[in-house]
């Protein structure tokens, strides 16, 4: 059957003013409280509510269809408790069945000679996100994070932001470090922009070793492989004052988001990127692990390594190496 002019106008108009039963709106409750008052109401009165229909409020008469009866309150409204009485029943039985599984082993956990929980492996993204969540929606005081400069996707930005605006809302202080190349992320810019007026501080820093967020003092995590899917949470006092010591340790050498660019050229004629790469090729780093430890593409790093090499008058690869040590750029304090 095809759709006819008016059912067509009914289908727009449901369009354009989506709303649930609780929310019902102003024409809608207008128009239920007057069928409900009168005993019926014109089905053309009703075309501007599609939603009395679609929420069973009304239904056909049975004697003339070209008008409607009211469903009495007490009815629409044990229809609809109906479903949500059984989920809470359900679940109640769910959480009692849990309890009865776990009470064997209360007092176990119980002892003295019990082992302290302060290591757990998380395996799988949904694990992990949810101890994230957990631990955030816990924190009251500050959280720290290390973010290395991998490209970011809007997905994974979008999950932050649902974490960590009611931290932001809580009145709660976060600070994070990103790697230098943040700084012209469009994606990483838009995020922090959304927290403009917040307790949060952004900086950034030539190098990062791997991801890292601490809640409170408390509790920490870190990624233990490269894809993400393995995390550790720590909540080990010590391990945790630690990492704090290892963030505080970066966190004063880093330069705020919101200064200039990092990549300023010094008296040597030598920039601090550059300064971080020479520093990598003495160590004996290919082009690919340097940029990948300071977060860059392959070729922006050669092009950094061909400034480099050009200051300092180097014409191959092996002179560089020499010429860096020999120049005393090495040297220069940070």
């Amino acid at each position: 059957m095809t759709l006819g002019g008016g059912d067509l106008a009914i289908n727009e108009i449901k369009r354009t003013h989506p709303h649930g039963l609780t929310d019902l709106c102003e024409e809608g409750s207008r128009l239920y409280g007057n069928a409900l008052r009168t005993g019926r109401i014109a089905r053309a009165d009703v075309e501007t509510a599609p939603c009395l229909m679609e929420f069973a409020l009304l239904h056909p008469d049975p004697d003339d269809p070209n008008w409607l009866r009211p469903v009495p309150p007490t009815i629409a409204l044990a229809q609809r408790l109906n479903p949500i009485e059984q989920e809470i029943t359900q679940r109640r039985r769910e959480s009692i069945e849990l309890a009865d599984a776990f009470e064997p082993f209360m007092h176990i956990s119980a002892q003295p000679t019990a082992t302290t929980h302060s290591i757990t492996v998380l395996e799988g993204l949904d694990r992990i996100n949810a101890a994230l969540d957990l631990a955030t929606s816990q924190c009251q005081s500050e959280m720290l994070t290390v973010q290395p400069s991998r490209r970011r996707l809007e997905h994974t930005l979008a999950k932050a932001l649902e974490r960590d605006r009611p931290l932001i809302e809580r009145g709660c202080r976060i600070r994070t470090l990103y790697q230098h190349p943040a700084r012209y992320s469009p994606e990483t810019l838009a995020y922090v922009a959304q927290f403009a007026d917040g307790k949060v501080e952004y900086r950034t820093i030539d190098e990062l070793a791997e991801r890292l967020i601490i809640c409170d003092e408390t509790v920490a995590f870190i990624p233990t492989r490269d894809d993400g899917e393995v995390a550790l949470e720590l909540r080990h006092p010590g391990l945790v004052r630690y990492l704090i010591k290892v963030f505080e340790f970066m966190w004063a050498r880093a330069v705020p988001l919101s200064a200039g660019a990092p990549y300023e050229t010094a008296s040597d004629g030598i920039t601090e990127v550059q300064h971080s790469i020479a520093k990598l090729l003495v160590e004996g780093h290919v082009d690919e692990a340097i940029a990948r430890r300071l977060g860059m593409n392959v070729r922006t790093c050669r092009a950094h390594i061909a400034k480099l090499a050009h200051a300092l008058g180097s014409g191959s690869r092996a002179q560089l190496g020499y010429l860096i040590a020999q120049s005393g750029i090495l040297d220069r304090d940070h």
